[in-house]
């Protein structure tokens, strides 16, 4: 989660070496608007008790000199492994990258006796018992941070979607915060912590709300603005650059990006790639009103806020506010995310993503990862099998997707 990874090729961002002293450089409007790139934190299980294991170098060293080498990489904890995908134009080529990604490492893995998890939280591992990886940036953080790093053993999806205007891309953010709520309840799977059920469907934002500069970002007025505060951060020493920001949505400039970082881990491949159409159909939404001159409605963050921690207490049973029509009365948010559905399909049907929107739909009817886990859990109170559940889902990937 803390460790920055070019998820687009270098061709997109020509701007982007941005640096430090330089915050106003970026790479928006030097690519394809819309296009998609996604990352996804997975769990080193052990093959047989379920338990987190310290294996990130051997998963390393297995891929080494594969194509698909620059695609994996190390993270904060050795008990963690991160996939990035290549630029996607469509939820259709996510799910293609994420098939192929995740049936390579699953593959790797059971080689070497393990199984591969991707959830918000480990139903039981402990923090304690993580090695912290051997990286100067980890090393950093952790002497930082301390106590809130170290038990940092969260896992998440990351979407990317490009913009071609850094105006605009303010503007975006601003209009996104209304679906954090949402997009948590959507992808909540972390249920549990260190063993215990907690009441949440969402422990991993319960975790990762200690770290500084996370949660849901201000609202800037423009670029300049965002670049000052940003700058101010910087010049004064208190992040080295702007990835050591970490809110739940966030302009990745060097990319010419948002960034979309409120999910949990998502458990099912067709359920991540939904949620990567989801995002990319929003984002274009809020990008033509932006460019008719349409008002994008803004809503005060302990509204925002408060909608986004009922998701995470209630998942997709979580009664909200519906701020966009006023009414007094709280609704499911279910609803709002159907009606978002609808709203945004035109935009997922002209960006060929149309089909992987409706997976959202599944989502709904089925439930999310957390209430899976749940399921699980109360037929036999048996936590290990619902780790053992997280792996057969993670790896069951569907048989039918052409390849590139």
């Amino acid at each position: 989660m803390t460790e920055e990874k070019q998820v687009f090729p270098p061709s997109i961002t020509g701007k982007g070496a941005a640096h430090s002293g330089s915050v106003l450089d970026h790479a928006f409007g030097t690519g394809d608007a819309y296009t998609l790139g996604v990352e996804e934190e997975y769990q080193l299980l052990d093959g047989e008790t379920f338990d987190l294991v310290q294996h990130i170098d051997t998963m390393l060293e297995a891929v080494s000199g594969h194509e698909l080498e620059a695609r994996i990489n190390a993270e904060l904890m050795q008990s963690v492994i991160e996939i990035t995908t290549p630029v996607c134009h469509s939820a259709g080529d996510v799910l293609r990258w994420l098939t192929t990604l995740r049936g390579y490492v699953t593959e790797i893995a059971q080689k070497e006796g393990l199984r591969v998890g991707s959830a918000g939280t480990h139903p039981f591992s402990l923090f304690e018992r993580q090695r912290i990886t051997a990286k100067d940036r980890y090393r950093a953080l952790i002497d930082q941070m301390q106590y809130v790093a170290r038990r940092e053993l969260i896992f998440g999806m990351h979407v990317h979607v490009a913009v071609d205007d850094p105006e605009k891309a303010i503007q975006v953010v601003n209009g996104l915060l209304p679906q954090l709520a949402p997009l948590l309840a959507l992808s909540a799977s972390s249920p549990f912590w260190r063993g215990e059920a907690t009441g949440l469907a969402s422990s991993r934002q319960m975790v990762f709300s200690a770290f500084p500069r996370s949660g849901p970002p201000p609202r800037f007025r423009d670029y300049a603005d965002y670049a000052e505060v940003v700058g101010q951060l910087e010049r004064s020493g208190c992040i080295p650059d702007y990835t050591h920001i970490w809110w739940d949505i966030r302009l990745h400039p060097r990319l010419g990006t948002i960034e979309i970082r409120i999910c949990d881990g998502v458990t099912r491949v067709e359920d991540a790639v939904a949620i990567a159409a989801y995002c990319q159909a929003l984002v274009k939404q809020l990008c033509e009103r932006y460019e008719a001159s349409e008002e994008i409605p803004s809503y005060h963050r302990i509204l925002t806020s408060e909608n986004k921690w009922l998701a995470a207490r209630y998942g997709l049973e979580a009664p909200v506010m519906d701020l966009g029509s006023g009414r007094r009365n709280r609704v499911p948010i279910a609803r709002l995310v159907r009606r978002t559905v609808a709203d945004v399909e035109p935009h997922a049907r002209e960006l060929g993503s149309e089909r992987e929107l409706e997976g959202i739909l599944d989502i709904l009817a089925r439930g999310s990862s957390a209430d899976t886990q749940l399921r699980i859990f109360n037929a036999n109170r048996d936590i290990t099998e619902v780790a053992r559940g997280i792996a057969d889902a993670t790896e069951a990937l569907p048989a039918a997707v052409s390849s590139f």
